[in-house]
């Protein structure tokens, strides 16, 4: 299995080479050069998820190393189903994704992906910097994933106050040499721009060795798969899949999924005020708005770098004209795709419902009222979608988050505030280590290198 850049600029690449690189050196996404045919599914979810990702990891990583660290990785996880469906309507759905380490949904992808940074890196006697941003989930699952990696140092960027404390101080408490989280002054976009930035430094890339665990990275993308092909099998007929989503890179795995075999109708994605995605779908308008703070501050993105992966196949796989198309978009704010292509693409596959705080509080409390089930904001934007959804069937809405994530919220929603899990009983004690920077170039790239523990 062999990648290629969206940008068309960059080198061909190997699975465990895409792996550590994250970011293409051209500044674009890794995907396969041909989307493989989905195979035969074992009966439980790591199995699934060994023959899922074979196919996108080719020999780079022999099969019964991968059996065992997938196995490793679901070990932990509190539902012996890893992401079991609890029906809460007559043709409603939720797939719980909260049930590893960090509560959240990338703990499903990333406690795989640690495990495979540590396998390659030990087996080449390298070490990399692994630099993120994160809007809340992706960087307390990033760093619980790595914290225990002989051979990996991480810095994540997350946006100063705009996460939930639960979700800072997964980060912040996290007592490890190789770990440091650092607030920035300024929005995800600002972190997410940040992290590209250094990563188009070629000098600082290559002095502190680079990588990426967010969904920029590949093997992110490939692992989320497996859930989707889960559900779908475990229901009659096609579902519809509900996604609450900001950076797209959730439900780029679904429409994977569907493309390459998985019985799945049709894909909604959720939107809070955040819209840029809603607007697009529904109206085609791409174009970049300011960040508003939500009660589901995980999507609260204007700049959906996973959408890159999606117009790379729309424009036919031209790395050329995907990278034109971005530029004008960072130059003017505003993405251009022609109608034939968006009727093609877009909207026989995807459909949106833009859910705001308002409605999201009324959501959280309909369902528990109704089902005595606590569900968190970013749950609740999918909920609310999916009973606006016209389609005939089942549908099913991706619970990316525990309820004990966002307990102010919950709260205010229903009067009862969630309980963190016991392994988590005592975050609110824990002592934390932060570092705050501007959203400055020079400043936070000089703080990588001085946390790099790479041989230069």
């Amino acid at each position: 299995m062999k990648y290629v850049s969206t940008r068309g600029s960059a080198p061909e690449l190997g699975f465990s080479d895409v792996l550590l690189s994250g970011l293409a050196s051209d500044g674009g996404l890794y995907v396969p050069t041909e989307w493989p045919s989905l195979p035969s599914i074992g009966s439980d979810y790591s199995s699934a998820a060994v023959a899922i990702m074979s196919a996108y990891i080719g020999d780079d990583i022999p099969t019964d190393v991968l059996i065992e660290l997938v196995g490793d990785s679901y070990a932990t996880f509190r539902h012996p189903a890893v992401a079991p469906l609890v029906q809460i309507d007559d043709e409603l759905w939720i797939q719980e994704l909260f049930h590893g380490p960090t509560l959240a949904f990338k703990d499903l992808a990333l406690q795989v992906v640690g495990r495979l940074f540590d396998y390659v890196l030990a087996e080449r006697g390298e070490r990399v910097t692994i630099v993120g941003a994160t809007s809340g989930d992706t960087g307390s699952a990033a760093i619980d994933a790595v914290k225990a990696c002989d051979n990996v140092d991480i810095v994540i960027l997350y946006p100063h106050g705009r996460t939930s404390e639960v979700q800072r101080r997964q980060m912040t408490t996290v007592d490890s040499p190789n770990v440091h989280a650092v607030a920035i002054d300024g929005t995800f976009d600002d972190c997410q721009d940040l992290v590209k930035a250094m990563f188009a430094d070629e000098q600082l890339r290559n002095d502190c060795n680079l990588s990426a665990v967010n969904s920029i990275n590949w093997a992110r993308v490939m692992a989320q798969i497996v859930y989707y092909v889960t559900a779908s099998e475990s229901l009659s007929g096609s579902p519809t899949f509900c996604v609450p989503t900001g950076n797209f890179g959730n439900v780029l795995a679904g429409w994977i999924a569907k493309s390459t075999g998985a019985s799945i109708d049709h894909l909604l994605i959720a939107s809070n005020a955040n819209d840029i995605l809603a607007r697009f779908v529904n109206d085609r308008d791409m174009s970049a708005a300011d960040v508003v703070p939500t009660l589901s501050p995980s999507m609260d993105i204007q700049v959906s770098s996973n959408f890159e992966r999606l117009l790379f196949e729309m424009n036919d796989r031209d790395g050329g004209m995907t990278a034109e198309q971005l530029q004008r978009f960072r130059s003017t704010g505003k993405l251009e795709v022609e109608e034939g292509e968006f009727r093609d693409w877009v909207s026989s596959t995807f459909s949106a419902e833009r859910v705001d705080d308002e409605q999201t509080l009324a959501e959280i409390a309909r369902v528990y009222s109704e089902t005595g089930l606590l569900i968190d904001p970013h749950t609740a934007t999918g909920t609310a979608a999916a009973r606006r959804n016209d389609r005939s069937g089942a549908t099913v809405c991706l619970a990316t988050a525990h309820a004990a994530k966002f307990p102010d919220a919950v709260e205010r929603a229903t009067g009862i505030r969630p309980k963190l899990p016991t392994a988590l009983g005592d975050l609110m004690e824990r002592p934390e280590q932060i570092t705050n920077l501007d959203a400055d170039l020079a400043a936070v790239s000089a703080f990588v290198r001085q946390m790099s523990r790479v041989d230069r």
